[in-house]
């Protein structure tokens, strides 16, 4: 990439970033070559399609690597899903995370170890699906979910609310993670994910109230620990959410962390791989710690 080009990409990617989300404007920061060659070796060793962000919300001090390009959420939309029902609930719904929401077997997507499936007869509220959504990764809730804030046309207008043009919402699970490179339908770009889990866990998206609630499933989350909590410092806390899909080796992961000192770091790590390749948590914890030795200026 030319440097004029590197540079522009880069300017516009903190400023999309830090534009509307409540964080400290900041000037940007000088570009990432070394980031840029290090992520190109590990997308070149590992078989695997990289996209990465990362923010210090302190500075406002920014970096990416293929952050303006299109890859599927898979399951990081669940992040973006809890925080629209905690503000429609704030907002618009009083009650609505206590509101017990039945079901029928029909609407269960089959998921080993699924906390949910099962409860349709006795219920379950929607704080508890939220809960079982963000930190097990729950499809049933996830879809259950949508039914609260319009389907995936309203989480599209929940990322449109949160000044991201990018994110879209298409279908329910478990379709929503059909995806090949080209296609549009449930996408959304390493910096504009970056953005948004900004504004609803850091920023003033959310109420205080609603925003600790949900860094609280955040951290709560059981299926990324060999992912980008794999790559930061074991002292920092974590929160996260994940994302798979098996079909294009999809390994995705979006996280805030809170360092010993300081404010929280934003990351995003988005991977695909070729078809039938396997799974690769390595490359999102190794992409997570080239982010934060640049992010940081820490080994």
């Amino acid at each position: 990439m030319h440097r004029w080009r590197f540079r522009l990409v880069l300017a516009t990617a903190i400023s999309t970033l830090l534009a509307g989300t409540g964080l400290a404007s900041a000037t940007p920061s000088a570009p990432a070559y070394d980031v840029t060659r290090q992520l190109r070796d590990l997308e070149a060793s590992s078989h695997r399609h990289i996209g990465a962000f990362a923010l210090d919300t302190a500075t406002g001090k920014a970096v990416g690597y293929r952050a303006h390009e299109l890859f599927p959420t898979l399951s990081t939309f669940k992040a973006a899903e809890a925080a629209a029902v905690l503000d429609r609930a704030r907002r618009s719904d009083p009650g609505l995370m206590e509101r017990r929401i039945h079901w029928t077997p029909d609407r269960e997507v089959p998921l080993d170890g699924s906390p949910v499936n099962g409860h349709g007869a006795t219920g379950m509220t929607v704080a508890e699906l939220a809960s079982a959504a963000v930190t097990v990764s729950d499809n049933t809730a996830a879809n259950l979910l949508f039914d609260q804030i319009g389907g995936p046309a309203g989480l599209t207008r929940y990322y449109r609310s949160l000044g991201d043009p990018i994110s879209r919402s298409d279908r329910l699970e478990p379709g929503l993670n059909d995806w090949a490179p080209g296609q549009r339908h449930d996408t959304t770009t390493p910096a504009a994910m970056g953005r948004d889990l900004a504004s609803v866990a850091v920023g003033h998206a959310l109420a205080p109230a609603d925003r600790d609630v949900l860094n609280g499933w955040l951290r709560g989350s059981k299926t990324g620990t060999k992912r980008i909590r794999a790559g930061l410092p074991p002292s920092w806390t974590v929160g996260d959410k994940t994302g798979t899909y098996s079909a294009i080796a999809g390994a995705n992961d979006i996280a805030v962390a809170w360092p010993s000192s300081g404010k929280p770091l934003i990351f995003v790590v988005y991977t695909y791989g070729e078809k039938g390749a396997p799974l690769d948590d390595k490359t999102v914890a190794d992409t997570a710690r080239i982010l934060a030795h640049e992010v940081t200026g820490q080994p």
